[in-house]
């Protein structure tokens, strides 16, 4: 045994103070890590918190909050390069729902999302995400719910408007002028080619 390790023996079986506040040789014998986060965050609370979900029906508009007991998500293999790693786990992440029983999702939303994507539902109802953008199962998962967040708010914009007048005058004087341009330079082409023939 090395001097190292009889001193340690000595201190652990002569000190009446616990594992954690033994030293040896001016150096503090702790199993903790010194990037541990109460040592990095000394005044800090560390503990874990989950806010509560907003409550139902507070407006019209969609909050961001997706109850993950709604969906039903899969894992499989994901297609595409990463060596070995890719035949071994599962990181493509699909997501489904019944969109007419989303009660997470505005009425109006709701009715929205059911034209606008009456041919993207399966026969029972169901819409699927699907995402294998990254090699990280949770970074899909991450992934396939902010493409249903995107998708729910785009649904919740506001109509466009019909352009003003002056908007319209505008896009058609450009027009007429694109087109007089294209043909004058058509003309001067025929010109040149006209010309060599003589």
């Amino acid at each position: 045994m090395n001097k190292i390790t009889r001193a340690f023996i000595s201190v652990l079986q002569h000190s009446n103070k616990s594992y954690g506040s033994a030293t040896l040789l001016g150096r503090q014998l702790s199993y903790k890590s010194d990037l541990s986060l109460d040592k990095i965050y000394p005044n800090a609370r560390l503990q874990l918190y989950t806010p509560p979900p907003p409550p139902p029906g507070s407006g019209d508009k969609f909050n961001g909050y997706i109850p993950m007991d709604k969906l039903e998500i899969s894992y499989s293999r994901s297609s595409g390069p990463g060596g070995q790693h890719v035949n071994t786990s599962n990181t493509k992440v699909d997501v489904r729902f019944k969109l007419s029983e989303a009660h997470w999702i505005p009425e109006k939303t709701r009715e929205k999302l059911l034209k606008a994507l009456a041919n993207k539902l399966n026969k029972e109802g169901y819409y699927f995400i699907k995402s294998d953008l990254t090699r990280s199962q949770q970074m899909n998962l991450a992934d396939a719910l902010e493409k249903l967040r995107s998708l729910i708010r785009a649904q919740e914009l506001d109509e466009p408007t019909a352009p003003s007048e002056e908007t319209v005058e505008k896009l058609r004087r450009r027009q007429e002028k694109a087109a007089r341009e294209r043909l004058q330079l058509k003309r001067s082409r025929s010109q040149t080619k006209r010309d060599r023939q003589a």
